[in-house]
């Protein structure tokens, strides 16, 4: 959870569960969570993934899985600015103006 703590400071309008970064919007949520990788076979320490969830609402209110992709960049500069840049093609307009 290291990541997603870090990531924090990035995303200064999305809400932290204690579990994951948390977007919303009128017609949006987005989730951002960290997982650990599982694989010990390899000799050097990876990056932890971070799973970007997008959600649309419907009009009565529900969320339908739109998008999911995992990212796992070290440079922690990086990789908030390429999950930005998902989430903004994902919902078709501007991040900090579409949930903040």
């Amino acid at each position: 959870m290291e990541t997603i703590q870090l990531l924090r400071d990035y995303f200064p309008t999305a809400v932290y569960t204690g579990n994951c970064l948390v977007f919303i919007s009128e017609d949006w949520r987005v989730e951002l969570s960290e997982h650990k990788e599982s694989d010990y076979s390899k000799k050097t320490a990876q990056p932890n993934i971070i799973r970007v969830k997008v959600f649309k609402k419907t009009v009565n209110g529900e969320l339908l899985p739109s998008y999911h992709e995992d990212f796992q960049i070290a440079s922690l500069g990086e990789l908030a600015e390429q999950i930005e840049k998902y989430i903004q093609m994902a919902i078709g307009s501007n991040l900090r103006e579409t949930l903040e």
